[in-house]
């Protein structure tokens, strides 16, 4: 038995401003996915986080802690892709279950590994890459289970009820490392990612049968050739990819934080921080007044729109750079007496305003994904939206070295003047996806 999407709920007579909640009342089962997702994947970045400084804590090498990410990068390309194939092919919840047991036992091999005290780098490298591709995998089935759970006008609500989730993840998982590995140490800190991650089994195991509908393709060439062919007929699909991609490469400033923290505003380790929050605080804040986005028709404009500001916003954040004078003494372990609060201050609205936009842009480009695609090809598209989003922020910071190494001073603010302009470019050369109407979705 598979299930359907249930039918739509009657439209409210006032809009408010606050995230809809409504997809949790209206469906249990996306309700406990929602909450088994979340609270799972605080452990996830605590995991990551005390990885992280446990490598560092070993080998005194940044290199080293670089490659805690590095190395999974291909294979969470290759496992979004065939995930999808998978989930396009079998029961969805069997997938998502299956993806979902190799996480856990990956992290519980991460205690484990500590508990001895093995001190191994090279495993700890292995064992980061299986988690990173099985929740790679768990992510790819649960965005195709989704719209499942829920008709098509509360995807939108669903999305950013999505991104406070992943707001949580990325503020609370981080802090909550920094402390369990200096009160408690790695081994114990690890443990509690193992009774947090049993949390996505409760969304995952509750959930009926969901078998993709219309024909199903058994996993590999085929499939994969058939998914890209799919997406040369759907230019709407297609160009939400074409505009994150063009966001993310010319608009990742991240790699700079450390430069502006130890050289240019000031305030070493601390600024770094303040504007990394900044970044995830302005894309909650977005989902939490979120009420009014699930009444958008137009979301194809509302996705070039977001992605304008977005550049405006990063451009803004160049500019802060460009107009102040060096406060920093090179180094990351002075405070913020030292630094340009003004400026730090300028610098985080920014960053701020462009997680928003960044968010709103999230929340409409997965709607459309998930409204206009077939069932039958949902995971495929979801896996190259994986690729997309995990391969995007790096091309990003490849941008941001090499305009750095040809002279230019402050890549956000030659990034962000490109994003407006090529969004522009992409509006006028597709206007059927500026024309996109939510009640009557077309790939």
């Amino acid at each position: 038995m598979t299930t359907s999407p249930p039918p739509p709920a009657p439209a409210p007579s006032r809009r408010p401003v606050l995230v809809d909640v409504t997809p949790l009342r209206q469906s249990p089962a996306f309700a406990r996915l929602f909450v088994g997702n979340t609270v799972s994947g605080i452990g996830t970045q605590l995991t990551l986080v005390a990885v992280g400084l446990e490598v560092y804590d070993i080998t005194r090498s940044t290199v080293a802690v670089a490659l805690v990410g590095v190395v999974s990068l291909v294979p969470m390309i290759v496992a979004g892709l065939w995930g999808g194939m998978l989930a396009d092919a079998f029961d969805r919840r069997k997938v998502a279950l299956v993806a979902a047991v190799f996480a856990w036992l990956s992290t519980a091999a991460i205690a484990l590994h500590a508990w001895l005290g093995l001190h191994e780098v090279g495993l700890l490298y292995v064992l980061t890459c299986v988690n990173a591709v099985a929740g790679t995998m768990i992510a790819t089935s649960r965005a195709s289970i989704v719209p499942r759970l829920l008709p098509a006008s509360l995807l939108p609500a669903a999305a950013a009820l999505g991104g406070i989730g992943t707001g949580l993840m990325l503020t609370v998982g981080p802090a909550l490392a920094g402390v369990l590995v200096a009160g408690i140490g790695f081994a114990p800190t690890y443990t509690v990612d193992v009774v947090l991650f049993s949390f996505a089994f409760l969304g995952i195991v509750t959930l009926p049968p969901i078998r993709p509908e219309g024909n199903a393709q058994r996993p590999g060439l085929a499939s994969l050739v058939e998914g890209m062919r799919f997406l040369r007929r759907a230019p709407t699909v297609r160009t939400t990819f074409v505009v994150d991609i063009i966001a993310m490469t010319f608009g990742q400033p991240r790699v700079l934080y450390p430069v502006v923290g130890a050289v240019v505003i000031g305030g070493g380790a601390v600024t770094v921080g303040v504007l990394t929050a900044s970044y995830a605080v302005g894309a909650l804040l977005s989902s939490v007044f979120s009420g009014r986005l699930g009444h958008v028709r137009l979301q194809g404009r509302a996705v070039d729109r977001a992605i304008t500001v977005y550049g405006i916003c990063i451009a803004a954040f160049g500019l802060v750079l460009a107009l102040t004078s060096p406060r920093g003494d090179g180094g990351l372990t002075e405070g913020l007496g030292q630094a340009d609060l003004v400026a730090l201050a300028a610098a985080a609205l920014a960053l701020a305003g462009a997680g928003a936009a960044d968010n709103v842009s999230s929340i409409f480009r997965s709607t459309i994904l998930q409204t206009a695609a077939p069932d039958h090809m949902r995971g495929r598209l979801q896996g190259v939206f994986i690729v997309v989003v995990t391969g995007g922020p790096r091309v990003g910071d490849l941008f941001v070295g090499l305009v750095v190494a040809a002279g230019v001073a402050w890549p956000p603010l030659l990034g962000g003047a490109l994003i407006v302009v090529l969004i522009a470019v992409v509006a006028r050369l597709t206007p059927s996806f500026r024309q996109y109407d939510a009640l009557h979705p077309t790939p």
